[in-house]
């Protein structure tokens, strides 16, 4: 059997001259959403990402054996 988690996470895009700057934002709190899983025994499954407006939103898909 498996337990199963899903993480999102939402960014809000700025005028600026820095095309990645979502990109650039993101990988650091991605990074810190995998290792908070991984110390519970969770893998990342899936991803998937859709935007609305000025916003991003990422979703992180996580399993664990139970």
């Amino acid at each position: 059997m498996k337990e199963y988690k899903v993480e999102t996470l939402i960014y809000y895009s700025k005028l600026t001259l820095d095309s990645e700057h979502i990109a650039k934002k993101s990988k650091d709190d991605i990074q810190e959403k995998l290792d908070e899983y991984a110390k519970n025994g969770f893998k990342l499954a899936s991803t998937n990402s859709t935007n609305f407006g000025f916003a991003i939103y990422i979703y992180l898909f996580f399993e664990k054996d139970v």
